[in-house]
């Protein structure tokens, strides 16, 4: 296997990333690195759709890293993950494996993709000062002065905070540009309408009610982890918490929380449109097509040319 190279498995919730990220492992002997931010999280299995079953039923069993990693009360931010990832890619490569990334989680997809800066030094508190009194435009005209053109790029304009801070990146002089932790990557996702996802939401909402998701939150309370932590731990565990205080009844519940990842589908349907705009080719598969997938593998494993995406969300309304 070519070093650094890495499938990239993404994608809205509900789409059935796991399950074909555990057929193509299968296929080209991949290991999984998850890039869910919450199934880090021992003990947090149902609500954050672990499915660990899928990973050694239905054929060989598959490795996966990154999953079960952290206590629920442990802080786990992008850092932290980055960290923990580049070791697993690095050790899948060595072994001359191919890492298979898979999760929903954008921001880290986009830091594994993209590269993320990790060293700009401490906020300068007299710099912010000074510059609280400027005009949006007269910080994008000094950012425009000070910074290179890449960091002049890749600034989001649109917020104060992060033009600032990108002065206090060019006006200290740092050199620092991301780095991607993966150079060669092939990203693939599951592609369903609106229609379709809502409604695998809901059925997947309801199975995991079913399957004990809160007796599971309870469990969790029992062993010592508080209402206020779980609130934390994505919306899951937010609204259960919620619903164990007595906040909630368990229609509420399950009206809230359906609404709620709905609203968290969309979001990740902007965050992929990013992507796009900035310039990463997603390959969406229609329904999860499994042979779709394998081909595109096949392809990009040979160096073959691969056509273009056949859909972009960018060009699709809703």
């Amino acid at each position: 296997m070519t070093s650094e190279r890495c499938l990239i498995l993404t994608g809205p919730t509900a789409s059935g990333k796991t399950r074909l990220a555990v057929d193509l492992a299968r296929r080209f002997g991949g290991e999984i690195v998850s890039a869910d931010s919450r199934q880090v999280f021992r003990g947090l299995d149902i609500g954050t759709g672990k499915d660990l079953e899928e990973y050694s039923s239905g054929g060989a069993p598959v490795k996966y890293h990154l999953i079960d990693v952290a206590e629920p009360k442990d802080d786990f931010n992008l850092f932290v993950y980055l960290r923990m990832a580049k070791a697993a890619l690095d050790d899948i490569w060595r072994r001359g494996s191919l890492p298979i990334v898979c999760g929903g989680t954008p921001l880290y997809i986009k830091a594994l993709l993209d590269g993320y800066d990790q060293d700009g030094g401490a906020p300068d508190m007299d710099l912010r000062r000074e510059m609280e009194w400027k005009s949006r435009e007269e910080l994008i005209g000094l950012l425009k002065e000070k910074a290179s053109p890449r960091l002049y790029e890749r600034t989001d304009k649109t917020q104060i905070r992060r033009i600032v801070r990108a002065l206090e990146l060019a006006m200290h002089g740092c050199t620092v540009e991301p780095v991607p932790f993966v150079k060669d990557a092939l990203v693939i996702a599951p592609y369903f309408t609106r229609a379709e996802l809502h409604s695998r939401i809901e059925a997947r909402l309801d199975a995991r009610i079913e399957a004990g998701l809160l007796e599971e939150a309870r469990r969790l309370n029992e062993q010592g982890l508080s209402l206020e932590r779980m609130e934390w731990l994505g919306l899951e565990y937010r609204f259960v918490a919620r619903f164990l205080a007595g906040k909630l009844s368990l229609q509420e519940m399950r009206e809230q929380l359906l609404a709620h990842i709905r609203q968290f589908c969309k979001r990740q349907d902007g965050w992929f449109r990013k992507l796009e705009r900035d310039g990463h080719d997603i390959y969406w598969l229609p329904r999860g097509d499994l042979a779709m997938a394998e081909k595109l593998v096949r392809k990009w494993l040979a160096n073959e040319p691969l056509p273009p995406p056949e859909i972009r969300l960018d060009s699709i309304r809703y």
